[in-house]
């Protein structure tokens, strides 16, 4: 696991707040996904796995979505603190996925951050080729500053930043509190 960056913190959300930012943002998806029979929710991981959790579980609890594909996918570019971990983005295709038919259903890709766009990119390029009807992008998080031609369809929140800044999502189980942080170099 790598450490938390260092230098000023500022907590931008806190938990009761990115509560109101999900449950909108399960209002938004509700509305994309009308009318659709098959839907797959897909958390890249680390922190977009449980965000897309609790994405799936407001659907569920208030907007009725019945039976629908849950997976995460594992994918690795840079380290919390924006250090380059790979100048390629890594897919790690797990065995079982090898075989899934998506064809005809609507895929909601569920990340926390969209910083440069690698990560759900690739997350998309795998996915396509699994045959989907169509595919969406939620972030929590998008920071503006994509260098990808790849938008996102659903965002809590856009934080527009400087490129030295880091936002820190902070999602249970890998932190204690659900929290959005701003982190500045000292």
């Amino acid at each position: 696991m790598t450490d938390k960056p260092q230098g000023k913190r500022t907590c931008l959300y806190d938990a009761e707040q990115l509560d109101a930012i999900v449950n909108d943002m399960a209002r938004q998806a509700a509305g994309l996904l009308t009318g659709r029979t098959q839907v797959a929710i897909v958390g890249i991981l680390r922190r977009g796995a449980p965000l897309a959790d609790r994405l799936h579980a407001r659907l569920q609890d208030t907007w009725g979505l019945a039976d629908c594909v849950r997976l995460d996918l594992q994918i690795t570019r840079y380290a919390d603190d924006l250090t380059l971990l790979y100048p390629e983005t890594r897919l790690t295709e797990n065995p079982t996925h090898a075989t899934l038919d998506l064809a005809g259903h609507t895929v909601l890709v569920v990340d926390d951050v969209m910083y440069r766009g690698h990560s759900l990119l690739r997350a998309v390029e795998y996915l396509a080729c699994k045959q989907p009807a169509e595919i969406r992008t939620v972030v929590l998080v998008d920071r503006g500053a994509a260098k990808l031609p790849l938008r996102t369809d659903i965002v809590g929140v856009r934080l527009d930043v400087a490129p030295s800044n880091v936002i820190e999502c902070n999602v249970p189980p890998y932190e204690d509190s659900f929290r959005i942080d701003l982190k500045q170099p000292e």
